[in-house]
């Protein structure tokens, strides 16, 4: 493993102060996310850490990037012994209640440097092609589709902000169809959109699905350990202790792939942040409601609109709906669910006057991490322990790659993907508290009050 004084890009990360960690701290998401309520019961009881042990490596966080961490480090030492910890089941956190969008070309990536952009399109693609490969190679069932999700405008200055990002779509070579409000009507049913770019080849999918279908399909060297929360975390003779509530571990590696939790953990509480998101999904529609909206039986909007509801028909014909924007730092607290679940309402209701009081049968909360100008963390914060975090609500794609460049750099075999993501701008350090408290949260809800009735 390369020393971190001699590392290829220099780390601006502070040195983590680990210890004990305050239980109240231990993530708790809401029992409520509709992608994984739709499916079967788990297949099995969960397996826990118990007693002593001794491992390789420890990767924290079941999530995207912690299941690709896993199945990466695997690859590259089949011998070695890998525990892969959750707080809670896996797919249970962020990663599951993601609106399941793989995000590589956007308008966030646009306006980054051109050398950057080219980076992050192609790591991004990097963890797209891994998910396939695991997708084709495993039958995982998961609603892949391919058919191409699209970028929709409802107010003026997103509508004018399209043509750029048509533009830096044409300087790429990329392949886009271009729809007005006709097109846009006639393909969701609603003429709430004036202008949109769909991006065929992009991919949608149901992401609690395709995380099940990941944990089914580990490695044999990987040992997953669920429902054992980090207590502490601490420097030992030749690496890492990690206490659980029944257990403890001792390895030479530890990653972590807690994306928004990081800080709860002792460690990037400059660096990043968390935001909370929110999203429902509604009853089955009816067979008179399905022929009301539009000529494709499956798709996916993000809208330009600034903090703009993202929508979705699924593969079983419900209707998501995500949108709200929150800053809490305490992962435990419940979040504001029938004030959330009105504003979905409201939002389905602007573009579907038709079906309103149509019902939601869920709405979940879920915790992504973020950090100023969406720029993401990766590498090395300490001898021995790495992180992975910050995708800004882009995580299924950045955060796959991210995961398994991550178990190629602290096996000191870096590829040229790798590369590419330790060549992405890093972020700052963030102002101390409660200055950084107030900062995001004036800063959040000016956010929502721009985003007016979009939302």
């Amino acid at each position: 493993m390369p020393d971190s004084s001699t590392s290829a890009v220099p780390l601006p990360f502070e040195r983590p102060a680990l210890g004990k960690i305050s239980e109240r701290k231990i993530p708790r998401d809401d029992a409520s996310c509709g992608w994984i309520e739709t499916l079967a019961p788990e297949p099995t009881p969960p397996r826990r850490l118990v007693g002593s042990r001794r491992a390789d490596a420890v990767i924290l966080g079941a999530g995207f990037t912690g299941l690709a961490a896993a199945r990466r480090f695997a690859e590259l030492r089949p011998q070695a012994q890998v525990l892969l910890l959750e707080a809670q089941r896996a797919g249970f956190g962020t990663s599951g209640r993601s609106s399941g969008f793989l995000v590589d070309l956007a308008h966030f990536i646009a306006r980054m440097k051109p050398d950057d952009a080219d980076r992050y399109v192609r790591v991004a693609r990097h963890g797209i092609a891994q998910l396939r490969q695991q997708v084709e190679a495993h039958g995982i069932v998961c609603d892949w589709d391919e058919r191409g999700w699209i970028h929709a405008a409802h107010g003026e200055a997103a509508a004018r902000a399209l043509p750029t990002l048509a533009a830096w779509l044409d300087r790429r070579g990329e392949a886009y169809e271009t729809l007005d409000r006709d097109a846009l009507a006639s393909l969701l049913g609603t003429p709430y959109y004036r202008a949109g770019l769909r991006l065929p080849g992009s991919v949608l999918v149901q992401a609690a699905a395709l995380l099940r279908g990941l944990v089914a399909h580990l490695p044999p060297s990987v040992e997953l350990l669920e429902e054992s929360p980090a207590l502490s975390i601490r420097r030992a003779r030749g690496g890492w202790e990690i206490e659980s509530t029944n257990g403890s571990v001792h390895a030479k590696h530890l990653l972590l792939a807690t994306n928004a939790y990081t800080p709860n953990l002792g460690a990037l509480g400059r660096r990043l942040f968390p935001l909370w998101t929110f999203g429902s999904l509604t009853r089955p529609l009816t067979e008179d409601e399905q022929a009301t909206l539009g000529r494709e039986r499956e798709w996916g909007v993000l809208a330009e609109d600034a903090l703009g509801s993202t929508l979705r028909r699924t593969r079983d014909q419900r209707l998501l709906i995500r949108n709200g924007l929150t800053f809490d730092r305490n992962p435990r607290r419940e979040p504001p669910a029938e004030e959330i679940r009105a504003a979905h309402e409201r939002a389905l209701a602007a573009r579907y006057p038709h079906l309103a009081g149509l019902e939601l049968d869920w709405t979940w909360g879920g915790a992504l991490g973020a950090t100023p100008s969406r720029n993401l963390i990766f590498g090395e914060i300490d001898r021995g322990l790495f992180a992975a975090a910050a995708y800004t609500g882009a995580g299924i794609a950045l955060g796959t790659a991210a995961g398994a460049l991550l178990a190629e750099l602290a096996l000191g075999e870096p590829s040229e993907r790798a590369i590419d993501l330790l060549a992405l701008p890093r972020p700052g350090k963030l102002p101390p508290r409660p200055f950084l408290d107030w900062g995001i949260r004036w800063q959040v809800a000016r956010m929502n009050r721009a985003a007016g009735s979009d939302v």
